[in-house]
């Protein structure tokens, strides 16, 4: 029976009665349509925190506004991310990656505006992580630095720097673990070159791959991983895993920003920003810091009843003029990356 039929069927009375209950269905704050839902297009290693994140957001934004919020989550190696990004393929209304040439990508492309890194606070980095090394429970391979990577027969897990935030970050840290304390940058070079020779011909694409390469597939005597990944592996290995901190890694710094060119068109600006706003409250950043990312704010992690090891981090200045400059110095074709370890799958 249509809405027509059941009109002429209730008489006067009770068609007034289902014209306000359809009304009413259509516009009650806790209906889901398109326009209340966001997609967030993040990284590999960040899938517990954003699903954590956007059940508390959600929970949040329908007490405060009365509107229900759906989020919508996707994954991959960070670098591959922006791309599908710019290319359609993920048409996200934010983008929280993990580096900022990953986030700037996009405003060279038109989608978002020159002065996007300060439209949030801390210029849109909500957190911090680094580079970790996990090896095997009793750390067969006595892993404790760098320069212990390459020596004999031990088989590097690492994601390929061309798709990975992780891959990338892992080969500026081994760069700047030999130029931070005092060696040349051709020193660098040889390390990266032998380093690379401990790694598979064949690197996995992202953070959560490689994760599921060395620890599933038992393939690898040490997987270079971020820190927050490499928190979550120890603790689901149940004592087969460890986590070793080397004396010196690089500051990570993963970047948001919600895409102008996707919300305006769909309307969904306020709620893209109000979802990024909130990874700064202090319920955003006490969350940040219970799945192991290093929240912005320090007594978040106090709250959170987590300690995080105090190691030399060193920023992305200390090897290169900016984030920019280390894109083509390291990452551009015929940089230092590819003359290092040539030309691998993607």
């Amino acid at each position: 029976m249509n809405d027509r039929q059941r009109w002429l069927n209730l008489g006067a009375v009770g068609a007034v009665i289902v014209a306000f209950a359809l009304i009413f269905a259509k516009n009650a704050p806790g209906n889901t349509n398109p326009d209340n839902q966001l997609l967030n297009v993040s990284y590999d290693a960040t899938r517990e925190l954003y699903q954590q994140i956007d059940a508390d957001f959600a929970a949040d934004y329908e007490k405060r506004t009365g509107r229900r919020i759906s989020v919508v989550d996707s994954h991959g190696g960070s670098s591959r991310q922006s791309r599908t990004v710019i290319s359609g393929e993920n048409p996200a209304d934010v983008v929280t990656l993990g580096l900022f040439t990953d986030v700037d990508s996009l405003r060279k492309r038109g989608l978002i505006p020159n002065n996007w890194v300060d439209r949030l606070p801390n210029h849109s980095q909500p957190y911090t992580s680094t580079i970790v090394f996990v090896v095997r429970q009793g750390n067969p391979r006595n892993i404790h630095d760098w320069p212990d990577l390459i020596r004999s027969d031990t088989l590097i897990i690492t994601p390929d720097p061309k798709t990975s935030g992780n891959g990338k970050l892992s080969a500026l840290a081994a760069w700047g673990a030999i130029v931070t304390r005092g060696g040349s940058e051709a020193d660098a070079r040889a390390y990266l070159k032998t380093f690379y020779q401990h790694v598979p011909a064949v690197m996995d694409p992202g953070a959560r791959s490689a994760a599921m390469t060395f620890t599933a597939a038992e393939t690898g005597d040490v997987q270079l991983s971020w820190e927050d990944e490499a928190i979550r592996e120890v603790a689901e290995s149940k004592g087969r895993l460890e986590i070793v901190y080397p004396p010196v890694s690089i500051l990570a710094e993963p970047y948001v920003a919600w895409v102008d060119a996707n919300v305006d068109r769909r309307g969904t600006k306020a709620v893209a920003q109000a979802y990024l706003e909130y990874l700064f409250t202090d319920q955003g950043q006490e969350t940040i810091a219970k799945y192991g990312y290093r929240p912005l704010k320090p007594e978040a992690a106090q709250q959170a009843k987590v300690q995080f090891p105090n190691i030399t981090l060193f920023p992305i200045t200390a090897i290169a003029r900016n984030w920019d400059d280390a894109q083509q110095k390291f990452f551009a074709e015929n940089g230092i990356l590819d003359t290092v370890i040539g030309t691998r799958s993607k």
